[in-house]
């Protein structure tokens, strides 16, 4: 996978289809900050790992999910999210990239 920075990351959410050269957990990222929930929990569903168990997490909570939520931050070995979802994207982001 490419480095990438997590404004390059965003400047990506203007084209029709996420970066090829990312993490899955990023891809997740990607399609639901683009409004597909569906799409970015079937690619977290079907990975391991903490980054992909934090998304999972970031995911259930932007459902509304919060014992869910806790479960997915539980593996991800993170607290409860206390901050606004949105803050949290930007730290997500901003953890699995490269400045």
């Amino acid at each position: 996978m490419i480095a990438m920075t997590p404004a390059a990351f965003r400047q990506t959410l203007s084209r029709a289809v996420p970066p090829k050269s990312v993490s899955p957990a990023l891809v997740a990222l990607w399609w639901a900050r683009k409004g597909n929930w569906e799409k970015a929990h079937r690619i977290v569903m079907g990975e391991h790992g903490r980054e992909a168990a934090w998304v999972h997490a970031h995911l259930h909570r932007l459902e509304g999910d919060e014992a869910n939520a806790r479960y997915w931050y539980t593996r991800a070995r993170r607290g409860m999210a206390k901050n606004l979802p949105d803050a949290e994207w930007i730290e997500i982001i901003e953890a699995l990239t490269n400045d």
